[in-house]
């Protein structure tokens, strides 16, 4: 009935992407795949043969990603999960009550369309959904 719903990257805030890629690199091998401007943030990609990780480092003091290390400090910030169609899967979530960051769906960091759902609605988690790229 859902299509296959798979995680498609993890998005953690840090201070200074060139800090935190210090680990990736030196201890996983890991290189980054893309970076992009979004929301405030400079994001990093990083390949992990499927999902991806990927770094936020507040772009400006104002962003969602500064706000988020201001009040939490460095961590995991958003889960992403790619879904076959997005518009009815936030349907289902208005239809079962869950509360949306984004009401409809808007264009993200990589071009896939994108929308959040409210962490206060699902156990403390900010979520993310996407589709896949076409």
């Amino acid at each position: 009935m859902f299509n296959d719903p798979r995680i498609a990257h993890v998005g953690i805030a840090v201070q200074s992407i060139s800090d935190a890629l210090a680990f990736y690199r030196d201890v996983l091998g890991i290189e980054p795949e893309h970076s992009a401007m979004s929301d405030g943030a400079a994001i990093v990609s990083l390949p992990f043969g499927g999902p991806v990780v990927e770094l936020l480092e507040p772009a400006t003091p104002d962003s969602p990603i500064a706000r988020f290390l201001e009040r939490r400090g460095p961590g995991i910030h958003h889960i992403c999960y790619q879904v076959t169609d997005l518009d009815a899967a936030l349907q289902r979530a208005r239809d079962h009550g869950y509360r949306l960051v984004d009401e409809v769906p808007r264009i993200g960091a990589h071009g896939q369309r994108i929308a959040f759902l409210h962490p206060k609605a699902t156990s403390g988690i900010l979520i993310e959904l996407t589709e896949p790229a076409s």
